[in-house]
């Protein structure tokens, strides 16, 4: 049955993406091919934010972002992983420049935009600072042990021992479960979003909540355009690594680019919560898919470069490392307070923009 939530087009779109990745591989040298999957990827994010708002509004917060989050993450971990397992002992390097693009996506592109599309609509955002102090701490500590700390154990090579690796793999997952505990059962009010203005947001929550019947196809649907997305992505990624050696691009643009066809979905829902006043939902979604990427990556990582007995280089060179801590710092500056404006927003869309530049122009 088709609802106001699960129209016909959010059902069909995400199959037909992936008719077309099954025709890519039938068909690689089909003319055109390349075209119709980019249209095929964008078609399946956009249905991966209409779904994932319907489930939202179902379950509530933070839960409904918390799916979107962990959805995106666990077929990011899958991507990466496929990836390593193909290019082996020469894709290590894989697994970090992807994390790391991502927490710069994330830090700065996502939270940027947010602050600055959210701003510039209502003057003043709120958010509970409370959970985004929480969920700052542990993305914090996640991010300096996964891609900090490597470069200063006793081999001070960027790699850990495999002890090491299975160590900190370990704690990565411990402290991401602590905070999915605290976020969904110890203190889920920190996490509900604040409305500092009263006019009133046009979006899919001003609809009754959808029935249960309605949900589970927005689940499945979800599901389905995520992976849509991610083997669109691994299709387009030949492509892409062809065009980078043309041009001479570095080896890191690989792991930029594949971070941010994954996160388009995330970033689609972020704007959408922004322009509708809901800042905490967008900084649940951000902060969360941090602590998501680095907590289950790094431990399946791990596990695959322990197995096949491959270094597994984590540590990150100087430039990326301050960019990493000052981003961590404007972060965590721009979010003390418990409301933003527009100004913190250009900070991290220029910080973006630096990296941005740097990584392409090194």
């Amino acid at each position: 049955m088709i609802t106001p939530y699960n129209r016909l087009w959010s059902l069909a779109l995400p199959w037909l993406s992936l008719g077309i990745v099954l025709l890519y591989f039938m068909l690689p040298q089909l003319l055109g091919i390349v075209i119709l999957l980019s249209i095929g990827l964008m078609a399946s994010v956009i249905c991966a934010v209409h779904h994932a708002e319907v489930i939202a509004h179902k379950v509530g917060e933070p839960f409904g972002t918390l799916v979107l989050a962990l959805s995106v993450t666990i077929i990011e971990v899958a991507l990466i992983v496929s990836m390593m397992l193909s290019g082996g002992e020469a894709a290590m390097g894989l697994a970090r420049d992807t994390i790391f693009a991502a927490i710069m996506i994330i830090l700065n592109g996502i939270i940027g935009l947010s602050l600055l599309v959210g701003g510039r609509k209502h003057q003043i955002q709120g958010f509970n600072l409370e959970g985004v102090t929480a969920a700052l701490g542990t993305m914090t500590i996640i991010i300096v042990i996964a891609l900090i700390v490597p470069n200063y154990v006793a081999n001070s090579s960027g790699i850990y021992n495999p002890t090491q690796l299975l160590f900190m793999a370990f704690i990565t997952l411990v402290l991401f479960a602590a905070f999915t505990a605290f976020q969904t059962i110890g203190h889920r009010e920190y996490f509900l979003p604040v409305i500092l203005n009263d006019k009133p947001s046009v979006d899919v929550t001003s609809l009754a909540p959808p029935s249960l019947k309605t949900t589970w196809i927005s689940v499945a649907s979800l599901l389905v355009s995520l992976i849509a997305v991610v083997l669109s992505a691994k299709a387009i990624s030949p492509t892409l690594e062809k065009l980078l050696e043309h041009v001479g691009a570095p080896v890191a643009t690989l792991g930029i680019l594949i971070a941010a066809i994954v996160l388009l979905p995330e970033f689609g829902a972020a704007m959408r919560a922004a322009k509708a006043d809901k800042l905490q939902s967008s900084l649940n979604l951000a902060i969360g898919s941090a602590i998501a990427s680095i907590g289950l990556t790094i431990p399946a990582v791990a596990i695959l470069a322990v197995i096949m007995q491959w270094p597994l280089e984590l540590g990150l060179d100087a430039k990326s490392s301050v960019l990493l801590v000052l981003s961590l710092f404007i972060v965590s500056h721009s979010l003390r307070t418990g409301n933003t404006t527009m100004l913190p927003g250009v900070l991290h869309i220029c910080l973006f923009a630096i990296y941005l530049f740097l990584s392409f122009v090194p």
